[in-house]
């Protein structure tokens, strides 16, 4: 589990994909979580504009973010 660091209130499930460089643009991060391929603290997500906020855990492929405030 790879541990992201923010120093917001929130990140955006699509900024954080790019952030992570899961994705190498904001159209793949559209495309990957609009077919289902995210899911969000265990659930499937299809909201790209979801709030993440310290404590939300996101996988996508082999990769599992936690989000951790700063």
């Amino acid at each position: 589990m790879e541990i992201i660091t923010i120093d917001t209130e929130y990140i955006k499930l699509d900024a954080l994909l790019k952030f992570a460089s899961l994705v190498g643009s904001g159209g793949e991060a559209k495309f990957a979580i609009a077919e289902g391929l995210v899911k969000v603290n265990g659930e499937v997500c299809t909201q790209r504009g979801k709030k993440l906020r310290p404590g939300d855990v996101v996988a996508f492929d082999r990769f599992t973010l936690k989000v951790e405030g700063a």
